[in-house]
């Protein structure tokens, strides 16, 4: 007799490849009014990191009313495609109910850790740019990748963020949410579960990045990362051989405060907060 879990890949396999005939980008918003509560900034590297890591921000949208608005950092390497995926991006943000910032036309060039010493005034200037949104904003939340994530524009995104803030004083503060995709944190504080519904309005968001998706169908391994998340983030909030939550999909993030031109502790302890727990403690404003 064949083992039950060679059925079970077989199924899984045909639902992958099933994946394949999907549409991709297109479909009508599933968002309702806009919102006009306290606002998220979440800096995006790249178009499609807004859905990939943006489990938490929806959560925050549908949830408390939070108005959450993409920053567009980049918009890709290549110079044929940025406007291209600038357009891909409003249709992912239009789609989940996100605002967006543009902050150029083809997006900001060489946001990685290498311009910020070797090229000091263009780095400079994107600071300055940084910092003028966070001023006009003045945001209850910003979300960015964390320092180690393993693309230079994730870690560039990172210290441009960081930077702007250190810039604006001690008066200013906020919470800072990073997050991670290409490597993981070593000390991730929150986990954030993910309805069933919320993961497929996640991938169809990362679908509208069509001409991405097309050459690399990631947004069909979304709900496995998101998996992934649940046995890692078990152990890691909960200790090694804790009980790890029974639900299917979850993001890691690291929540801190930025507060007298500092990063500081905002969690005293893990956090795991599922589809049925309360978001307000963490994140309404005072």
């Amino acid at each position: 007799m064949i083992h039950p879990y060679r059925d079970f890949i077989h199924r899984f396999a045909q639902l992958m490849e099933a994946g394949q005939e999907l549409p991709r980008g297109g479909f009508p918003s599933v968002c309702g009014a806009q919102p006009d509560g306290p606002e998220v900034l979440l800096f995006a590297p790249h178009p499609d990191d807004e859905s990939i890591v943006g489990a938490l921000p929806l959560r925050l949208l549908r949830e408390l009313n939070h108005r959450v608005t993409v920053v567009a950092v980049t918009q890709g390497s290549r110079p044929e495609r940025q406007l291209e995926r600038l357009e891909e991006l409003r249709g992912a943000c239009a789609f989940l109910g996100f605002g967006l910032i543009p902050i150029k036309e083809h997006g900001l060039n060489g946001v990685d850790p290498k311009t910020r010493i070797t090229e000091p005034l263009p780095w400079l200037a994107a600071v300055q740019l940084i910092a003028s949104i966070l001023r006009s904003r003045l945001p209850l939340m910003v979300v960015v990748p964390h320092a180690q994530d393993l693309n230079t524009t994730h870690q560039g995104t990172h210290l441009l963020v960081m930077d702007a803030l250190h810039s604006l004083g001690p008066d200013f503060s906020c919470l800072v949410v990073e997050t991670e995709f290409w490597a993981p944190m070593a000390d991730p504080n929150l986990m954030i579960e993910s309805s069933q519904a919320e993961v497929a309005d996640l991938m169809a968001a990362v679908s509208f990045h069509r001409g991405e998706v097309e050459r690399n169908p990631y947004h069909l391994r979304l709900p496995a990362w998101m998996s992934d998340n649940v046995r890692r983030g078990g152990e890691r909030l909960g200790g090694q051989g804790g009980a790890v939550p029974d639900f299917p999909f979850a993001t890691l993030y690291r929540l801190q405060r930025w507060q007298q031109g500092q990063l500081e502790s905002h969690l005293s302890t893990g956090c795991v907060i599922p589809v049925a727990g309360d978001l307000a403690a963490l994140f309404q404003p005072g």
